[in-house]
């Protein structure tokens, strides 16, 4: 039995009928796919949004074994003529040890994908079908096939096809710094055909031009894209994406993706810690070493003294209590299989300006506002004595009246006794 290609004639009248005049099957010949008698063949089909589509799987030696459908999220649709999933869209059409047939009616978008025909012999083996879902909207897009209906004249209909999801081929391993990569992406059944672009993260990266092929069945179109760029260590775990840009998608996400690793030479820094160490302190310097593969090995060293010092902590050179004779230039190498980096720090412990801790900080605040307000203070006393020194002043005096015109000194007392009630005061006041 040789393959064939069969194709209906177009008439057009209601979607289900539409469905039927542009569905296509495409038979591959038993002998070529079936190396054994026991391996299934199947076929790709093209479906309209709402129409039915009909899966047929056949077998030449079944091994006294029954056919199973299922579908592309690996639920099993049929096994022989027993339903195992609850859709009454899916309805047996035909069922014998030779050829498992079921139709799905109301296509949707989501139906869209790989469904597997299989057979439990030894081993198991195994068809495939694509599923491609066209979508039915107005025509006016110069892009599409438009379809004048003999029934509803002035009603045409372009058919659109939703594109797969993409795949991404090319990445085999990781990367050395600097190496150009070349990676290349495919979506198919997409009508008209769409547009593939690349980036990397938020980046966008030229691609090559879009590539489109004719699929199989005539209606719809494959479409592939490359991208090469070289690469740096900045590139180490990025995402490079691939997306379908298609007027079916209505702006919705439709990408692959592509994580990347580059191989680079490590780097390494010294970090104190504390800081800013002081003598009789304890210091430790950490050797901080980055690169892919993360270096493994570090070396310590000081200019003037025989290598290498002695390491106690990971990748830390320890000094327990500092003293002057530490001072010096201190180095770290960090090595990976990618190679190695010298990092180099220099320790003065007699740093003469060192950096102020908190806590004298804050002493020296508080100094500053006690002196702030004793300079008030001695401001406001030295107004004060000037005022006082401007503004003297006398006591009030009472002086006996007659006492100044007595003859003698006992006169001038009898006087002063007798008179102090009824003379007059002698005052003075502050002028």
């Amino acid at each position: 039995m040789g393959g064939y290609w069969q194709e209906q004639d177009l008439e057009l009248g209601t979607l289900a009928s539409l469905d039927e005049a542009i569905s296509s099957t495409v038979w591959s010949s038993p002998d070529m796919l079936a190396s054994q008698d026991s391996q299934p063949w199947t076929s790709d089909e093209t479906v309209v949004a709402g129409g039915t589509v009909v899966l047929k799987c056949q077998v030449k030696d079944h091994e006294d074994s029954s056919l199973q459908w299922s579908n592309p999220a690996q639920q099993t649709l049929y096994f022989g003529e027993k339903r195992a999933l609850r859709d009454n869209r899916i309805q047996l059409v035909k069922s014998t040890p030779h050829e498992l047939s079921i139709s799905i009616s109301n296509v949707a978008l989501a139906d869209e994908g790989e469904y597997t025909c299989s057979i439990f012999t030894m081993p198991v083996r195994t068809a495939k079908s694509l599923v491609t879902v066209l979508e039915a909207i107005s025509a006016g897009r110069a892009e599409c096939d438009l379809m004048a209906s003999p029934s509803y004249p002035g009603h045409p209909l372009c058919m659109v096809g939703i594109p797969q999801k993409p795949i991404i081929t090319g990445y085999k391993s990781s990367l050395r710094e600097k190496e150009t990569i070349i990676l290349n992406c495919q979506s198919s059944g997409s009508k008209p055909a769409a547009q593939l672009t690349w980036r990397k993260g938020e980046q966008e990266l030229p691609g090559e031009p879009t590539q489109i092929q004719e699929d199989p069945n005539g209606k719809t179109f494959t479409v592939s894209s490359s991208v090469m760029f070289q690469v740096t260590r900045e590139d180490d775990g990025a995402d490079i994406l691939c997306s379908v840009n298609h007027e079916s998608l209505k702006g919705a996400d439709r990408s692959a993706s592509q994580r990347i690793e580059v191989l680079y030479t490590p780097t390494a820094k010294i970090r104190p810690d504390p800081p800013h160490p002081r003598e009789g302190q304890k210091l430790l310097l950490h050797c901080e070493g980055r690169g892919n593969p993360i270096p493994q090995q570090y070396l310590w060293e000081k200019e003037g003294s025989v290598p290498p010092l002695k390491i106690t902590q990971d990748s830390a050179l320890i000094f327990p209590f500092l003293n002057k004779s530490d001072s010096g230039t201190y180095g770290c190498t960090a090595t990976s299989n990618m190679g190695s980096y010298k990092a180099y720090y220099t320790l003065n412990v007699n740093d003469p300006s060192p950096v102020p801790s908190s806590s004298s900080t804050y002493h020296a605040i508080i100094g500053g506002i006690v002196a702030f307000v004793v300079f008030l203070l001695l401001i406001l006393l030295i107004f004060l004595g000037h005022y006082l020194i401007r503004h003297k002043g006398t006591y009030l005096t009472h002086e006996a009246k007659g006492s100044d015109d007595a003859p003698d000194a006992d006169t001038a007392i009898i006087n002063a006794e007798g008179g102090q009630s009824g003379g007059d005061d002698k005052k003075e006041y502050f002028i």
